[in-house]
């Protein structure tokens, strides 16, 4: 059976928790009400990403009370929720700077929960893109998390990570089938969702979900162009530029049958790629 993947495309109201647990609420309805076993949410949905200083205010640990409530919608509409927020980890000393001046340690991170309620998996991004992100958050350092649903692998990456070869590989290796990329993608990147993401769907052969946000915020424009990527390198489902829910399936019989078909991994050659680490 088809896991059916709904991929939310919004960047909610940045700064307001309250009112993106309101957009996420009622998207997990309609996805719910279209047969989604799953609804993949945008790299920091929960509090908005271009949120400056209110980054260590708005961030919460895996089990705080954002969890809580996505739990609580989850299983209101019996339904998988994959959101992004900002974690803090552990605190250094002081409050209300950054990291780097001294905070405690905020990752940008990214929770599975199941229609039961339950935490499943939480993923650290592990490489950060731009001033913004070095600033404000520390890299994790665990670059395969996986967790099981509905016979279904899931591993889970963020934004930036996707756009190295080595970590979807990595995904590979471990037997991920289906990768969820909650994402900030902004212009000029646009040829990141329309064509890389996709081709690294058909070369390593998994399925990815890479779930946009949309719009302007802050000093960024997002380009939208969320897809549900194939192994056969095609975007299953594929959103415009504006705020949209789409859904697609995660067949695990096309699946084996590209996996078989596709002799990628089966022609590598480890030994060889030793000098390249």
């Amino acid at each position: 059976m088809p896991l059916r993947t709904a991929l939310l495309q919004s960047s909610g109201r940045p700064g307001s928790v309250a009112e993106n647990l309101k957009v996420l609420d009622e998207a997990a309805g309609r996805a719910a009400g279209a047969g989604a076993g799953l609804l993949v949410c945008p790299e920091m949905f929960l509090t908005g990403y271009a949120i400056g200083d209110d980054v260590p205010v708005l961030a919460e640990p895996a089990d705080g009370p954002g969890a809580a409530a996505v739990a609580e919608i989850a299983v209101r509409h019996g339904i998988a929720v994959h959101y992004g927020y900002p974690e803090r980890a552990g605190e250094r000393s002081g409050t209300g700077v950054p990291p780097s001046e001294g905070q405690g340690v905020i990752h940008n991170s990214a929770q599975l929960i199941d229609a039961s309620g339950d935490r499943l998996a939480n993923y650290r991004k592990t490489h950060l893109f731009g001033a913004f992100e070095e600033r404000w958050f520390t890299p994790g350092d665990e670059p395969v998390v996986q967790a099981e649903l509905d016979g279904v692998r899931i591993g889970m990456l963020i934004c930036y990570d996707v756009e190295f070869p080595e970590n979807v590989r990595a995904h590979a290796l471990a037997g991920t089938d289906l990768l969820l990329v909650p994402t900030a993608l902004m212009h000029p990147f646009p040829f990141v969702a329309e064509s890389l993401v996709p081709v690294r769907a058909f070369e390593s052969q998994l399925y990815i979900a890479y779930a946009n946000r949309t719009g302007y915020e802050g000093e960024f424009e997002f380009t939208g162009l969320s897809c549900l990527a194939g192994p056969d390198g095609t975007a299953r489902a594929r959103a415009g530029r504006g705020e949209e829910l789409v859904i697609g399936d995660v067949d695990s019989v096309l699946l084996g049958a590209s996996r078989e078909a596709n002799p990628y991994l089966r022609d590598r050659r480890p030994g060889l790629y030793g000098s390249l680490n």
